[in-house]
């Protein structure tokens, strides 16, 4: 396949780097993408076509080289290679290394990661755009096309970041992806934002955890041409959750969207609440979506959560609506009842202490930091029958008895777990239940 550059050519970039195009990686609306390599190093190049290469991209781009990326899971501009208006001009940016598959990999089992993985992917990508966001930005585009993750350890990298704006600033021809757009652009009553990345984050994590379209159901299967009109309506005009609790006409067909069907129900009720708010009210009031804080909170939770099924060894998710209500867990994939360990409440965050159980930083100190291990599930040696938490933070903890005793718990030392037993981890207080 011949591209606009030929493979041998040097190009000099503003920042005096001269990069060498190696081959041709592929080519998507706005341009071309090459393997290209500086000092020895390989980085992808996105090369505009020549109607694409506008001042606004550029003005785009000069500002997102300035500013830097949100964290390392961007593929974000470094570097650009530009001559003057009327020609075209590039960017560079990481290369995407090849163990990292995309979502339509996943739905096509050419990759099957675990829960646990999936899990871990979803809180990347959130936490992700949650600083995207931060920075005063938008994404614009959010969609299957855009993220990867490593099906073995839930890294995320997010690509096609030249088309990311100042929130509520419409500089870009990019509006999103079909399917991905939030109904309000969709019927063309605003621009991207935001409000309008929350939705067509929602919709990912859907298709993430339900193998679905959220609005994709009786309604859907009943269009013979789905044109821009059907198209309009379903995702514009009158969008209707498969799962909405007040209007059951849009629910998914048995036979023909089996995906969401079975998917639906190995949650726990946490999860399925969001995305039924996402998928009621957030339709049509923008202000009311399910932010990241909350996406993060649930999906902190549910990573957490993990079981395996002692008879048939599947993944089984923790639900404290069920627990706290006293009624039995079952395995989706055996039928088998799923007995839970304790559990350690602190705040909003629910954690099965079972054996290989790590504590994070986020759930003793609500941070969002789901990767600082401060303590983890250790049996006593003295009587392996007894479990504890050893305390790895960097300050003491008070473990309170139910008759008010307290005893230190100093770094390195371990917690007893048993029921009804608190723990004062300085900023918060957990309980074993």
């Amino acid at each position: 396949m011949d591209g606009q550059l030929k493979t041998g050519t040097f190009l000099t970039a503003e920042s005096s780097n001269k990069y060498k195009v190696i081959s041709l990686l592929g080519a998507g609306g706005q341009g071309e993408v090459y393997d290209v390599e500086c000092g020895g190093k390989h980085y992808a190049l996105k090369w505009y076509f020549k109607h694409m290469a506008t001042k606004s991209q550029k003005e785009i781009l000069d500002n997102l080289i300035t500013r830097g990326a949100p964290d390392a899971s961007f593929l974000w501009p470094l570097d650009l290679i530009f001559k003057g208006y009327g020609e075209s001009f590039g960017y560079i940016m990481p290369l995407r290394p090849k163990k990292f598959k995309s979502i339509v990999d996943m739905m096509k089992r050419r990759a099957e990661p675990s829960f646990q993985t999936l899990c871990k992917a979803a809180y990347n990508l959130i936490s992700s755009y949650q600083k995207l966001h931060a920075m005063g930005y938008s994404y614009r585009d959010i969609s299957f096309g855009n993220m990867f993750f490593d099906p073995d350890t839930g890294e995320v990298l997010i690509c096609d970041n030249d088309n990311v704006s100042a929130n509520g600033i419409d500089n870009s021809s990019v509006y999103g992806t079909p399917r991905f757009m939030a109904p309000e652009i969709v019927m063309g009553r605003a621009s991207p934002s935001r409000n309008t990345d929350l939705y067509s984050l929602a919709v990912l994590l859907f298709y993430m955890f339900m193998m679905g379209h959220p609005l994709e159901g009786k309604l859907e299967a009943e269009i013979k041409c789905m044109d821009i009109h059907a198209m309009n309506k379903l995702y514009g005009r009158n969008p209707i959750f498969i799962y909405d609790p007040n209007d059951k006409s849009n629910r998914p067909v048995k036979g023909y969207q089996d995906n969401v069907i079975i998917y639906w129900e190995l949650y726990p009720q946490t999860i399925r609440d969001l995305f039924t708010k996402s998928f009621t009210v957030g339709l049509t009031l923008p202000n009311k979506r399910v932010t990241e804080k909350e996406w993060l909170e649930a999906f902190a939770n549910l990573l957490s959560g993990i079981v395996l099924c002692p008879k048939c060894g599947a993944e089984v998710f923790f639900d404290a609506q069920k627990q706290d209500n006293g009624v039995a867990q079952a395995c989706w994939n055996c039928k088998g009842t799923v007995p839970m360990p304790v559990t350690l409440a602190a705040g909003k965050s629910r954690v099965l202490l079972q054996k290989g159980t790590k504590l994070f930083a986020h759930h003793i100190y609500g941070n969002f930091d789901m990767n600082s291990v401060v303590g983890s599930v250790v049996q006593n040696p003295k009587n392996p029958n007894l479990w504890g938490i050893r305390n790895e933070s960097t300050e003491n903890w008070t473990y309170i008895k139910p008759d008010g005793t307290q005893v230190p718990v100093a770094i390195g030392k371990s917690a007893a777990i048993a029921k009804d037993v608190r723990i004062d981890f300085g900023q918060m207080t957990g309980e074993f239940k």
